[in-house]
């Protein structure tokens, strides 16, 4: 209970104490107590096995049931390790753009906001998950609002409106479920799904899963609410959501459709597999294409997440063990190189007050490891070899020629064609350009924030090349969900 405890009752006591200072003290323990508890849960997982634990002794599947398996732990670890680099980085960040009233109410929400994620998680239980869902959700809405630019209110609105839309078919879908099975807990309705699923209640119910998933994942063409958000918000906000919000929205995609509803429905009897090949391949091309042209360079990270999220689904789509495995590496190596380049914009923000692509004219010369951080970040989404893109595109093509889809292998290639041709205008104009004459003299940022940009930048060079812990969880999560149902 500890990986979620913390950061929940973290909240409403940092609003209780109501200084900003102490509200950053107390939230970064309750994130490196949150962490700790998700490294101790998946060195468990990986040399025991999966974990169930029943809330307040009360059985599945009348009580609610907390369950890792190796796909939990790796997105634990995953969004607990974001969490502690994003709140050790944020106290210099949030002075300088969140006005002093609110900060205190900015850390309460991003504890809210982190809670609600982890126990998407962690939770056995469909309906917990869509509490969770919206405890992260709301408090989103009002991070994003949060900063002062007022554009940002209108970008939090558009995520309230389509969110609010997501959640409810997921609210509905998970009705369904419960008309025709009587349960709400994930391992049960595993099992009495199949006796019921030539229904049209339930094809019906997977359909509105489906959408509302869809929209919370930023599938493409459900994507339209998140280039706004990560450009717009706080710099915290931005790395924050980049490098979990869509990734747990995956991994409850991969929950339900795979964990619950099993490969042979989801992607057999129900047309999913062409939905998610096809959406995915789409939102590859589309959205690179876009960031291509992007000249807000947060934007154009936010286009190129939507292309990120093609991969991931992609990969489900391809329903082989290489596919799904690359898909669940991408969860955790998409959360090093997000995580790494919004908060490396966020520190030239701190000291140049834009992001702007023409403003980061030199920055090699005067903010040398943020401008390489970035470089090693921009390699990795890439997929240069040697880094953590390189690792999950290399499986993800596996999946395509596994399945016999080359085209699928070659759009792989031509989506980095397209990454590199984005990066690339970003490190032209950071290192080989020159600063404008009357450009003031600036340094690195504090190194409260230049620590967690570097280690989450030598993370990605790290688990690029020492792929045991991460490719292996993955690959034995990907086979685990593969066996369900079938």
């Amino acid at each position: 209970m500890l990986v979620v405890l913390a950061p929940l009752v973290a909240a409403p006591a940092i609003v209780l104490i109501g200084r900003a200072r102490a509200a950053w003290h107390l939230a970064l323990a309750a994130v490196v107590a949150s962490f700790a508890a998700a490294c101790a849960i998946a060195w468990k997982v990986s040399r025991e096995g999966a974990i169930d634990y029943a809330l307040g002794g009360w059985e599945a599947p009348w009580g609610i049931a907390y369950h890792v398996d190796f796909l939990g732990a790796l997105v634990l670890l995953t969004v607990t390790g974001i969490a502690v680099a994003v709140v050790t980085y944020a106290r210099p960040s949030v002075e300088r753009e969140i006005p002093e009233s609110r900060r205190y109410y900015f850390y309460g929400c991003l504890m809210l906001c982190l809670a609600g994620l982890l126990g998407m998680t962690i939770t056995g239980d469909v309906f917990n998950l869509f509490v969770f869902l919206e405890i992260s959700s709301l408090s989103s809405y009002a991070l994003i609002g949060m900063g002062r630019d007022r554009r940002a209110l209108n970008a939090a609105f558009q995520y309230l409106v389509m969110g609010t839309i997501g959640a409810s078919f997921i609210l509905i879908g998970i009705g369904f479920m419960y008309m025709m099975t009587g349960t709400l807990n994930m391992a049960d309705l595993a099992v009495r799904l199949p006796e019921v699923a030539d229904t049209r209640t339930i094809r019906a119910g997977f359909a509105f899963l489906t959408v509302g998933i869809g929209l919370k994942v930023a599938l493409f063409p459900l994507h339209l609410w998140l280039p706004n958000v990560y450009a717009y918000a706080p710099s915290v906000v931005s790395a924050f959501l980049g490098a979990t919000a869509t990734k747990v929205a995956v991994y409850a995609l991969l929950r339900i459709m795979l964990g619950i509803f099993g490969v042979e429905f989801s992607l057999g009897e129900m047309p999913l597999h062409a939905l998610l090949v096809g959406l995915g391949s789409l939102g590859v091309v589309s959205a690179s294409l876009v960031a291509v042209f992007e000249r807000n360079v947060k934007r154009m990270l936010a286009y190129s997440s939507v292309a990120q999220v093609g991969y991931m689904v992609l990969g489900i789509g391809l329903a082989n063990t290489d596919g799904v495995t690359a898909s669940i590496l991408h969860i955790f190596n998409h959360a090093l190189m997000k995580g790494a380049l919004f908060l490396a914009l966020g520190a030239v923000m701190y000291r140049i007050g834009s992001v702007h692509i023409r403003d980061l004219a030199g920055l090699g010369r005067r903010m040398p490891l943020t401008a390489a951080a970035i470089l090693v970040a921009g390699l990795s989404l890439i997929g240069v070899p040697g880094t953590v893109g390189f690792v999950s595109k290399w499986y993800l093509v596996l999946g395509a020629l596994e399945s016999g889809l080359w085209p699928l292998a070659a759009l792989v290639l031509f989506g980095s064609i397209l990454a590199l041709i984005y990066i690339w205008r970003l490190v032209e104009v950071v290192w080989f350009e020159r600063p404008a004459a009357d450009a003031p003299a600036i340094d690195e940022a504090p190194l409260q924030m230049l620590a967690p940009i570097l280690v989450l930048a030598f993370a990605n060079l790290y688990f690029g090349i020492n792929t045991d812990l991460t490719a292996g969880l993955a690959q034995r999560a990907a086979e685990a969900l593969l066996e369900v149902n079938r």
